[in-house]
């Protein structure tokens, strides 16, 4: 009971009967909302029909313009839906408790559903923030399927945190960093390393300095998105936030966090044919004609990671992200109060920073647990 997130436009159609609802179709008042909204998308009387998601609001916005006539509201558990109507068009708003809005318009035309969603969407939105970029989070809903959701987060500019990286490191994500489309050889970037090193402030920056011509996603569920075939589909046409599948369509990178399993070397034993179809989306059948790159960051050393995943070819990058060295350790933090001789993760120096005792990563014996 959901139309489509993008615009539809269907041939006209005379008024028919409305649709049959069965009532035990209907699970909440929220759900006899999204009944009302579809009846005359369904018999034609609407052609237009656009849902855009909000992740921020404006404190206080209504989204539901003046002019309109209030129908329907349901307040449920964790989520507000109201129903109006206007000339032309008829408009769905969900409101979740702390997690933005939804907003559905259908309409007689595009033209006139367009007009009136911009001015709800100009009106609820809140003002970007400076040092920001929009990244897509996509999870798969049990009853809604593939869902992806934007929010602007922190992304710093990579010249304002180069100094957070090892020599080593601080090189090969410099290179990362100043990537063209046109200088693009492989589709998996590969960021390894302790934890608290920085891998995900990395990708961050990466947002910032690729953001002329990558959008960003992250999968919050990698696990299940190569497990189910379906989700992985979506994924892979995926969802543009600017422009379309004309020439210009940009580029996509795929943030898959925290997916060890996925990717050691016994990864094809214990995940069946999810490695299979992770590389399939980096350099097979299923990534042909999608500008898809994918970014994995991961806390295991390169050695235990499956070789078709580091094979020559298929990175565009791996990059082991690691501890500062003393030197580079007191030189970030000022002085050597606190500073292992070995050295130090970022989030080491930021304990120290705040007065926090560094404790040191304690070592395991040969043959021992790892």
């Amino acid at each position: 009971m959901h139309p489509a997130s993008a615009p539809c436009d269907a041939p006209a159609a005379g008024p028919g009967p409305l649709p049959v609802i069965q009532y035990d179709d209907l699970d909440t008042p929220g759900d006899v909302v999204d009944s009302l909204l579809l009846a005359d998308f369904v018999t034609g009387r609407h052609r237009w029909a656009r849902t855009v998601r909000l992740a921020k609001l404006r404190p206080g916005a209504e989204l539901v313009p003046d002019r309109a006539e209030l129908v329907r509201t349901a307040i449920e558990r964790n989520r507000a839906v109201r129903l109006a109507t206007g000339d032309g068009w008829t408009l769905r708003v969900v409101n979740w408790r702390g997690r933005g809005a939804e907003v559905t318009v259908t309409a007689v035309d595009g033209e006139v559903g367009g007009a009136v969603l911009k001015e709800i969407v100009s009106g609820g939105a809140e003002p970007v923030e400076s040092g920001t970029e929009p990244i897509g989070f996509w999870h798969n809903s049990p009853r809604r399927g593939a869902q992806r959701d934007s929010r602007r987060i922190a992304a710093p500019g990579w010249s304002t945190i180069r100094s957070n990286y090892a020599a080593s490191a601080r090189t090969e994500l410099g290179g990362l960093m100043a990537l063209t489309p046109a200088a693009v050889t492989g589709r998996l970037v590969l960021m390894h390393g302790p934890p608290g090193t920085g891998k995900t402030t990395a990708l961050r920056a990466l947002a910032h300095q690729w953001r002329s011509w990558c959008q960003v996603d992250c999968v919050l569920d990698p696990e299940e998105l190569f497990a189910d075939p379906a989700y992985l589909s979506e994924v892979a046409v995926g969802e543009q936030e600017h422009g379309g599948d004309g020439p210009e369509r940009r580029w996509r990178l795929l943030i898959l966090e925290d997916c060890d399993e996925l990717i050691r070397g016994e990864a094809r034993q214990a995940a069946g044919q999810a490695l299979s179809r992770l590389l399939n989306l980096t350099d097979g059948l299923l990534g042909q004609g999608r500008h898809v790159l994918v970014a994995i960051s991961t806390n295991e050393d390169l050695s235990r990671l499956h070789p078709a995943v580091v094979r020559p070819g298929r990175c565009l990058a791996r990059i082991e992200v690691g501890r500062l060295s003393y030197g580079e350790a007191t030189g970030w933090l000022g002085n050597a109060a606190g500073v292992p001789p070995d050295g130090a993760t970022l989030a080491d120096l930021y304990a120290l920073r705040a007065g926090t005792p560094v404790v040191p990563p304690a070592t395991v014996p040969v043959g021992g647990y790892l």
